[in-house]
């Protein structure tokens, strides 16, 4: 079985204690356990189809599936945000929406209303695009708090409310949301509490030099990117629903679980930034790292699988002085002075 991708340079898993495995499964489970590794990593062949490099950005993108968390992406524009998460869905054997978010869209579009019926002289509900199981939020900070606000009880309680009756979503749902740098023209930047509802934060960066040439030599022979007819569907909602209860099977040693603690208190102490990581960062911490280690084939989460997601899933929760930030501090670089400093258990 080959090996996720590594989500960084120096993100690379590796064997930093070991534990006792967990209680034996099933023969059944574990063979339905394999067939949904093998599936999901089959994800990042299809979506390659399309999408040149990026393998690091495709892994969160799974962990995320594993761990029923929503994604942010971040990027300039042009990097093929878009493009990633309708390849993804197209790989996954799902229901998948895409909302662009503007400045004149409202709260109802994106959760539904209610819609006076002339015939039989009662409003009845209609479903907005939130009704689904992936959906894409395309660039979610160009539409003003009102609106992005809409996502809130979706993306936590996994249900809408309007006019006093709740309405569940599918299962799976998982938002997908990219968005440019809140440098650019017309953004409004997300607030704290909907950042933090988002497992993970991934950075697409700009294609190295062969990647590029490789896309365009793509694009010379042909390629079409809204063409994705060639993208199979090799996963859906029984190999996640298998993905995930193989995750909780992973073992979690206490000294790793206290090394998670100390990581996230670390960040509430650390001079340089106003907002720690808070306790809901933790348990997110937890999360992908023990799905990480999942699709690494391991049954155990060691400290390595803990540094290797800290940044995508503690960047996006955690906020610069302005001091700082004057100084040309970012979010990842005092997550990394972090967890250079904090002792890892061995």
């Amino acid at each position: 079985m080959n090996r996720p991708v590594e989500l960084g340079k120096d993100d690379v898993p590796g064997t930093g204690i070991e534990s006792d495995t967990p209680p034996g499964l099933s023969a059944e489970t574990q063979r339905q356990a394999e067939i949904a590794r093998a599936a999901l990593t089959a994800l990042r062949g299809e979506v390659a189809k399309t999408v040149v490099g990026q393998d690091s950005v495709v892994t969160g993108l799974v962990i995320a599936l594993l761990c029923r968390g929503h994604v942010l992406l971040e990027g300039v524009p042009g990097t093929a945000k878009t493009l990633l998460i309708k390849t993804l869905s197209r790989a996954l054997d799902l229901d998948f929406k895409r909302v662009q978010f503007t400045p004149d869209l409202m709260p109802g579009d994106v959760t539904g209303s209610l819609v006076y019926d002339n015939r039989t002289a009662e409003f009845e509900f209609r479903e907005g695009p939130v009704f689904t199981n992936l959906l894409l939020a395309d660039e979610i900070n160009r539409t003003p708090p009102k609106t992005q606000a809409s996502l809130l009880e979706a993306m936590e309680e996994r249900q809408v409310s309007v006019e006093g009756s709740a309405r569940p979503l599918p299962d799976p749902f998982v938002v997908c949301a990219t968005q440019n740098p809140i440098e650019y023209e017309g953004t409004y930047p997300l607030p704290e509490a909907q950042l933090d509802r988002f497992l993970v934060k991934l950075t697409v960066p700009v294609p190295t030099r062969d990647e590029e040439i490789a896309m365009l030599q793509r694009h010379a022979a042909g390629f079409d990117p809204r063409d994705l007819s060639e993208v199979q569907a090799v996963a859906g909602a029984s190999e996640l629903a298998a993905g995930r209860a193989a995750v909780r099977s992973v073992h979690l040693d206490p000294k790793v679980a206290a090394y998670v603690v100390d990581l996230c208190r670390a960040t509430r102490q650390s001079p340089s930034l106003q907002l720690g990581v808070s306790p809901r960062g933790a348990t997110a911490l937890l999360a992908t790292s023990r799905a990480w280690a999942w699709l690494s084939g391991r049954d155990y989460v060691t400290p390595d699988d803990v540094k290797a997601l800290a940044r995508p899933t503690l960047r996006h929760r955690v906020q610069l002085r302005p001091e700082a930030e004057l100084e040309g501090a970012t979010a990842d670089g005092v997550l990394e002075g972090i967890l250079a400093h904090v002792p890892a258990p061995r």
